[in-house]
């Protein structure tokens, strides 16, 4: 189904805009992460950037087209596959933030059955996220042998579903089950979610369960802590968890030690949730992966998911923890599709790896994003007669070492792939683990794919060169296994 490319809004204040550029052409295929134009207001010039694959089917609003209002279409994309020649403009949903100020988003059925949606291109600032589109479901009855979807029962049958929706879905299904439980951060209700995580919670469930909070993390994750102290359930968004450092007394303090200071008076069942980690072009202090940092210390869990249904699974299962847990997200993975069990209550437990593919070869262990790069790199790995064992841990704390050194036990080899800086990361806590309880089973060193120890760069060749690529992921496998 084609989808309207909307003018998106820069700002909730912000009514029109001068599409200043189109850095793509009609006809041209588009990717997730990929700059489609510049906008310029009075204010700012901001990129537009895809967060879905397709083709850019039509261009509605000509460059230099001045005050252009938001919520406009200004192209259309085309879905992979479709007839880019026969796609009508403005017949689409529009998809994208575009709204003024002050109109309300429509709430979309937060109950529908196997509902599915596909996001659109939105201007690449915390505010401006994409809103999905319906799209068909997907019916897996039969997954064969593959190991991913080995916690899901057989025959059980699947919806394709973004991240994005995932995430929104295990909310609401939370604070249907347990009116205790709410949702509380920066634009999370008006606005309908900076990232549109939290879009139609506002509808269903209302301002006292759905809580917009000013530009202070140190404060409301403060009034969350608070809050989670007298038995309420609180999931505390953070815009980045770069910003999640003003809060970092809240988090740490007082979340994660008061249950030990209190004897175990006092718990603290609260989520800490919002995208961590490199997005496209966001610079130093919005690229930051902290899953080493929160994973040092105790009282907190640390949850790190790649697919949908993981992500789904992973929530609830936080939600109803007695614990704090930071649950960390990705920006480029919101958009990204992937099957997701049709069941009433779908759980994932936390502190359990995944074999998310069997080999016989080398291990390799990521997490996140990383797995991008673990699971391409298998792929290649496999045309070459190397055989990889890729597993995603899901969790970083508490961090399932049996699962990895199982798994190392029969390859003889691990490779480890992060975002995160090298010094003190997720991989060297790995390869310590290793060291202990699986070093007579180990063939070769184990070897750390990171990104790379300098700030993130604003500029998109450097910040490439600055993140893990599958090309380094399998130079390290045939390092290992070649030595």
């Amino acid at each position: 189904m084609a989808t309207d490319i909307l003018m998106p809004a820069l700002s909730p204040t912000m009514e029109q805009g001068k599409l200043a550029k189109w850095l793509k052409k009609e006809g041209d295929p588009v990717k997730a992460g990929d700059i489609l134009a510049e906008i310029e207001t009075d204010k700012a010039t901001m990129e537009v950037e895809a967060v879905d694959e397709g083709v850019l089917a039509k261009i509605l609003v000509a460059d230099g087209t001045d005050n252009v209002a938001v919520n406009t279409p200004i192209a259309v994309l085309a879905e992979e596959g479709e007839d880019p020649k026969g796609v009508q403009a403005g017949g689409a949903k529009p998809n994208g933030k575009g709204k003024e100020e002050g109109q309300k988003a429509p709430a979309p059925d937060m109950q529908a059955e196997g509902q599915a949606e596909r996001p659109a291109p939105a201007a690449k600032t915390e505010g401006d996220k994409p809103v999905e589109t319906p799209a068909a479901p997907a019916v897996i009855t039969n997954r064969g042998q593959d190991p991913a979807m080995a916690e899901i029962p057989e025959g059980t049958e699947m919806v394709t579903q973004t991240v994005r929706e995932a995430l929104r879905d295990a909310m609401a299904e939370e604070m249907r089950r347990d009116d205790t439980v709410f949702v509380m951060g920066e634009e999370v209700a008006e606005y309908q979610g900076a990232y549109k995580i939290t879009q139609g919670l506002l509808q269903e469930f209302g301002a006292k369960r759905v809580v917009d909070t000013p530009i202070t993390e140190h404060g409301f994750a403060g009034v969350g802590v608070g809050a989670a102290f007298t038995g309420l359930k609180p999931i505390v968004e953070f815009m980045t968890f770069n910003f999640a450092m003003q809060a970092i007394d809240q988090i740490i303090n007082s979340a994660a030690k008061t249950l030990y200071m209190s004897g175990g008076q006092l718990g603290c069942p609260i989520v800490f949730r919002g995208p961590n980690g490199a997005a496209a072009r966001v610079a130093a202090q919005h690229s930051h992966d902290y899953a080493a940092w929160y994973s040092n210390v105790p009282g907190l869990k640390v949850v790190m998911p790649y697919t949908a249904s993981d992500a789904k699974g992973l929530l609830k299962s936080a939600i109803r923890d007695a614990n704090p847990v930071v649950f960390l997200e990705n920006e480029i993975l919101y958009g990204q599709s992937f099957p997701v069990p049709k069941l009433d209550d779908f759980t994932v437990p936390i502190g359990k790896a995944k074999v998310h593919r069997e080999g016989r070869d080398v291990t390799i262990v990521s997490f996140g994003i990383g797995m991008t790069y673990a699971l391409k790199a298998a792929h290649e790995l496999a045309e070459a007669g190397i055989e990889a064992e890729v597993i995603d841990l899901r969790t970083i704390r508490p961090m399932d070492s049996q699962t990895v050194v199982e798994s190392v036990k029969k390859t003889g080899r691990c490779v480890t792939v992060e975002e995160g800086f090298p010094q003190s990361g997720v991989g060297a806590e790995i390869a310590a683990r290793l060291m202990v309880d699986a070093f007579d089973y180990l063939d070769a060193p184990v070897l750390r794919i990171t990104g790379k120890d300098v700030p993130m760069p604003y500029a998109a060749n450097l910040e490439k060169l600055a993140l893990p690529n599958v090309a380094e992921v399998i130079e390290a496998a045939k390092a290992v296994c070649y030595r």
